[in-house]
């Protein structure tokens, strides 16, 4: 037995020379501990963990997100203390080869990933992190970190992680009851990673939306979330209470440019004085009087912008309101979460105990099948789905978002109640039909650039297109596809412009898609190298989706490039267009600086963050611009986004509904060791 498993380890070291095949991958054996990684969705695939006779840990995964594929394995050898001195990652991601492999030889440690390699001294006590690999990677290290006397460990590449335990609760009924602790680790990510324990330091479960969770407690995931959410709730009225500060007489930016949302167009020297949360004067310095008792904020060299919209934005958890702050976002709109979750934030945002841009979501609302979103509310039939509108509602929601398995013969039926409801409807387009259609059956916007692309793409792609296709279809063929008058994206394009349907393109999630090679790192995360955990970096400069055998990078390239003179095409033929991410949350001034590179003016670019969004939902009155009477949501920028808008980058105030905020402090707060660098377009 001994024999045949380094038998095993030596065929993995020797196949990580090409990419695996889903063949070569190991089977787990029937005594394997079995995960099942789930959602509100449902389930997305499985997740395996055991022990070769001569201790090498093995760990197994095959997950489909909406038609992304990952089937990894990993090898791992580890001393007594259980930090590994050889790992080997086999398999295959959306972005390619996962191949993956870390030695330690004659004290020194030496890896090779999909993005970088490199070798450090080792110094017996460091785990390394891989940058890819199963949730076994993931299980050894949380066991190895809990194990340690400090519970602390540093990290290969670099970095250091901390645990510390939050919370404890049970599980499963009768003779399968399970108490379980709840740790937060620091130091991988900008915000703590939760996961859960049992007492004696074994990795239960994992989850944050997608939940990986033992194959006999796949039921409690929504038990382990609702109390994980309250244990990290915790920490919020801290942050909170420590960086707002509610100013006690008014507020004057004297002497600063400000951007004039309404009107297009930046103005030089001009004081802007804001009083108890409302702006209350706005004009050229030299008119506008300042109040005695005022505050007075020098704005020299400065400019003051509306708050920001990011009108994509999946919130993550409480850190996400700082590190959204950070960078003047004062709203943000989330097309689809877990709805409780939505829910719980609203409410503690509402007493004070959670600092947060405000939130205008949207209902995420699919179809059953093998590529339902993940935190989707799931409709077997029109009648629930018109039941989930109903709900969205109730709940205080802005909209619906419908998605790729949504039955489409269900939409007109779906946006009617909708649209009496007084909801927004706006998403994917549902498998088998094409953009055109999903706006003659009501939408209000189109969601993604590539939904765009679509009614371009042969027929043949349409009945697969919840899955893969919607990614490879637009790379394979938006390079050739005409988009002028006449064309079926043209003729698109004009329906949307006459009919005033939102566009909410996400431009940086498919430059991240289409561009970049394993290893670069994507202009929207260049400005923030240095500032981030090692980890998370790491985790950027994985590059887009692998490319079809009969197609090159440079393909895809130049269909990225259609798709950005796409966004400028549709920008002229007056489609309004709002400026969302679908990222992590630092990409917004990205967005914005592909939309200069398609032909917006500055100015026209910020108003897809600003105004624009703000009319979207129905806020113009109270937000969006600089004008009096409206809710003082502002940022001040150093520099000058007229001529740079990368600038935007650079805050350093932000007002939320009048309260100040450091911006230094948001940053610190949420996980950046200082400001991103300057550059831009």
């Amino acid at each position: 037995m001994i024999r045949a498993a380094a038998a095993t380890l030596a065929a993995l070291l020797a196949t990580t020379a090409h990419a695996t095949t889903l063949a070569e991958l190991a089977k787990p054996p029937a005594d394997a501990q079995h995960f099942i990684i789930e959602s509100t969705g449902g389930k997305h695939g499985d997740s395996y963990i055991w022990t070769l006779p001569d201790g090498t840990l093995m760990g197994r995964d095959s997950m489909n997100l909406r038609g992304q594929v990952f089937e990894t394995e990993m090898a791992m050898k580890r001393d007594a203390s259980g930090v590994p001195v050889s790992m080997v990652i086999r398999g295959f991601t959306p972005q390619g080869d996962a191949g993956e492999t870390f030695a330690v030889k004659d004290g020194t440690a030496t890896w090779t990933s999909p993005v970088d390699k490199g070798s450090a001294k080792f110094d017996g006590k460091s785990f390394y992190s891989s940058q890819g690999g199963p949730a076994a990677t993931n299980t050894a290290f949380v066991e190895a970190l809990i194990a340690s006397p400090d519970k602390t460990l540093t990290l290969l590449p670099g970095g250091t992680a901390h645990a510390r335990k939050l919370t404890s609760t049970t599980v499963g009924e009768g003779k399968a009851a399970e108490t379980v602790d709840l740790w937060a680790i620091s130091g991988l990510s900008n915000a703590p990673f939760p996961v859960w324990l049992t007492p004696d330091g074994k990795v239960f479960a994992t989850t944050f939306g997608i939940g990986f969770l033992p194959e006999a407690y796949a039921g409690e995931q929504a038990k382990l979330e609702k109390a994980q959410q309250a244990a990290l709730a915790e920490e919020a009225p801290k942050i909170a209470h420590s960086l707002v500060h509610v100013p006690a007489t008014p507020v004057a930016f004297t002497h600063v440019r400000t951007f004039d949302a309404d009107a297009l167009r930046f103005r030089a020297d001009q004081t802007v004085v804001v009083d108890h949360g409302t702006i209350a004067a706005v004009g050229p310095a030299a008119s506008v009087k300042v109040p005695a008792n005022a505050q007075v904020i020098a704005g020299d060299g400065m400019t003051l912008i509306p708050g920001m919209w990011d009108c994509h934005m999946h919130v993550g958890d409480d850190y996400t309101g700082p590190q959204e702050l950070s960078l003047g976002v004062t709203s943000v709109r989330d097309p689809g979460n877990d709805d409780l979750l939505t829910i719980n934030r609203r409410e503690r945002a509402a007493k004070g105990d959670l600092l947060f841009p405000h939130v205008y979501p949207s209902s995420l609302i699919d179809g059953k099948g093998p590529y339902t979103a993940q935190v989707a509310n799931v409709a077997t039939s029109q009648a629930e789905a018109i039941a989930l509108v109903d709900r969205a509602k109730a709940n205080g929601f802005t909209g619906v978002k419908f998605y790729g398995t949504f039955d489409p013969a269900w939409l007109p039926a779906a946006i009617k109640q909708a649209h009496a409801q007084g909801l927004h409807v706006h998403g994917h387009i549902p498998h088998g039909i094409r953009p055109s259609v999903a706006v003659a059956d009501g939408y209000d916007e189109i969601t993604h650039i590539n939904w765009i692309a679509m009614e371009g793409v042969p027929d043949s792609v349409l009945p697969t297109d919840n899955g893969i296709g919607r990614f490879e279809a637009p790379g394979r063929y938006m390079k050739d596809t005409d988009i002028g008058p006449g064309s079926p994206i043209g003729k698109l394009v004009a329906t949307m412009a006459a009919k005033h349907i939102y566009s909410d393109p996400t431009m940086v999630a498919f430059e991240a898609t289409y561009y970049p090679e394993n290893g670069e790192l994507s202009p929207a995360y260049a400005p923030f190298q240095g500032t981030l955990p090692p980890t998370v970096e790491r985790g950027f400069r994985s590059g887009g989706f692998q490319v079809p055998k009969d197609l090159t990078r440079d393909d895809y390239r130049k269909s990225w490039a259609k798709m950005v003179q796409l966004v400028g095409v549709m920008h002229k033929a007056g489609v309004p267009i709002v400026a969302g991410t679908d990222g992590s949350g630092i990409e917004i001034v990205r967005e914005l600086e592909i939309y200069h590179d398609a032909g917006f003016t500055p100015a026209e670019a910020l108003a897809a963050a600003t105004i624009v969004p703000a009319r979207l939902v129905g806020q113009d009155a109270h937000t969006g611009s600089i004008k009096v009477g409206k809710t003082a949501d502002l940022a001040l920028v150093a520099g000058d986004p007229a001529k740079n808008l990368g600038d935007l980058r650079h805050t350093r105030l932000v007002m939320l509904e009048g309260k100040l905020l450091e911006a230094d402090a948001l940053r610190a707060a949420a996980g950046y060791a200082g400001r991103p660098a300057y550059g831009g377009d």
